[in-house]
Formats: structure tokens, C-alpha cells, sequence
């Protein structure tokens, strides 16, 4: 009866550690995957932020390169309003001066 009594108790003994430790392992188990979930949405939310970010620095830099674009627009425009004034009072100071040189000989010829 002894020897039967050690072999339960072996056996009890056993069980209790082999279903501790598949306890711990099934514990292990699930913070592993706690940590791989929290892993994974910080990741996402990590790129979201940058998704975002990247869609902000666009818009701006879109922005700024329309303001650009009509601040260039503007100055040609200017610019060449000012060429057109300044070629009309060329033309019309060449025209006075071939007028007032017309007039001397003119002049000189009477």
C-alpha cells in the first residue's frame, strides 16, 4: 500500500507541475500576444500620424508653389507692361526727334 501511495503522490505531484507550468505557458502565451496587438496598433497609429503629416506637408508645399506661380505670373505681367511703356516712349521720343531733325533741314533747306 505504501509503494501505491508514493506512486499517487508521484503522480499527483507530476500533474500539479506539468498544469502549472501549461498554465504559465497559456499566461505567457497571452501576454505575448497582448504585447504583439499593442505593437501593431502603435504601428498603425504611428502611421497614420505619418500618412497624415506627409499629406499636410503636400498641401503646403502645393499651396506655396500656387503662390509662386501667380506671384511669377504678376511680375511678368508688370514686367511686361513696363517693357510696353517703355518701348511707346522710346517710339515716341524717336519720332520727335525725327521730327524736330526733319524740321532743321527743313529750315536749313529754305
Amino acid at each position: 500500500m505504501r509503494v501505491s501511495m508514493k506512486a499517487m503522490l508521484i503522480t499527483t505531484v507530476a500533474s500539479t507541475l506539468a498544469i502549472g507550468t501549461a498554465v504559465r505557458a497559456q499566461n505567457l502565451t497571452q501576454d505575448t500576444k497582448k504585447a504583439a496587438d499593442k505593437t501593431a496598433d502603435v504601428t498603425k497609429d504611428t502611421s497614420k500620424d505619418v500618412a497624415h503629416g506627409t499629406k499636410k506637408a503636400a498641401v503646403k508645399t502645393a499651396d506655396v508653389t500656387k503662390d509662386t506661380s501667380k506671384d511669377v505670373a504678376h511680375g511678368t505681367t508688370k514686367a511686361a507692361k513696363k517693357t510696353g511703356h517703355a518701348v511707346d516712349t522710346g517710339a515716341k521720343d524717336t519720332g520727335k526727334a525725327v521730327k524736330k531733325g526733319a524740321d532743321k533741314t527743313a529750315d536749313a533747306v529754305k
